[in-house]
């Protein structure tokens, strides 16, 4: 007999669907994934928008009471200036006062020989006097006679205690009759200058002590009083007596005028002598242009 051919075997059967579910798988895993990270992200955006807004409303509440504060301390401000300007007000009608009445006769005249002085010497420095040498005239020496005439010559040839004209042609050229802020005085050309930027200091600062000024003087050639040696600084056009409202203040008193301790700040800022330093007798209502400025305006040829 003869053999039949072989029949090859058949591959076994493979599970029913098992190659079509791996792709799904991986899609859904890749779905999942995907979700969770868009939460994530989502999540942390949130999150930190919620943080600065958080910070941006501290901030803002943080700017707005600093704005309050500040408006309240600019309100404060403005009341204390309110405040200041009223006290110095009160404190310049307090101190323009009547002068004092002598308690006895003024000393007769005496020969004080190369002494300078406005006034005639005391036996001791009052209070007032002290303060004033303690805290102006620091570094402005009070011109003595020899110095003037060295820089500015004789204003004339003869003198007694009244004011008489300069007669000296070189100092007269000197000389200005001037309006400076309400007072209308003849100085030196320089010392005009220098007293007008005084002045407009006071007007912008105290402008009620500036409309009560007025002056019992500047240019007088005369001796000192109580000398008949000496001459006054006014004679050559260099100082000046103040007053406010029409009253000088009184010599020696042991008080100054408000209005003059304000000017005596500004008169030694420009390197005027206050007379509250005198040796002698206390002089607030004094100014005078001190050695070191007169010696500058020289060199400076204003002179």
């Amino acid at each position: 007999m003869g053999r039949r051919p072989a029949v090859p075997a058949r591959p076994a059967p493979r599970p029913a669907g098992g190659g079509t579910l791996v792709a799904p798988i991986i899609v859904a895993i890749g779905v999942v994934v995907g979700a969770i990270a868009f939460a994530v992200t989502t999540w942390l955006l949130d999150s930190a928008d919620q943080s600065t807004e958080l910070r941006l409303s501290r901030q803002e509440a943080e700017i707005a009471a600093l704005r309050e504060d500040l408006a309240e301390a600019m309100t404060e401000r403005q009341g204390l200036r309110a405040d200041l300007a009223q006290l110095r007000d009160d404190f310049s009608l307090v101190a323009n006062r009547a002068p004092v009445a002598p308690a006895a006769l003024p000393p007769p005249a005496v020969d004080l020989g190369a002494e300078d002085f406005e006034q005639p010497p005391t036996e001791a420095l009052t209070e007032q006097m002290k303060l004033a040498k303690a805290r102006f005239n620091k570094g402005i020496t009070q011109p003595r006679n020899a110095t003037m005439i060295e820089i500015l010559g004789q204003p004339r040839d003869s003198y007694d205690t009244t004011c008489q004209p300069v007669t000296n042609p070189r100092l007269r050229a000197l000389l200005e009759t001037r309006q400076v802020g309400p007072i209308r005085v003849t100085m030196l050309v320089p010392a005009l200058d220098s007293l007008q930027r005084v002045l407009d200091r006071l007007k912008d600062s105290d402008p009620d002590i500036h409309a009560k000024l007025g002056t019992a003087g500047a240019l007088c050639a005369r001796f000192i009083r109580g000398s008949t040696r000496s001459i006054s600084n006014h004679s050559w056009g260099t100082a000046i007596d103040l007053t406010l409202e029409g009253q000088l203040d009184p010599f020696a008193d042991g008080g100054t005028q408000f209005g003059l301790l304000i000017l005596a700040e500004y008169f030694n800022e420009e390197g005027w002598f206050w007379g509250a330093a005198y040796n002698s007798r206390e002089d607030s209502m004094h100014f005078e242009v001190g050695e070191e400025t007169l010696r500058t305006w020289q060199a400076e040829g204003r002179l």
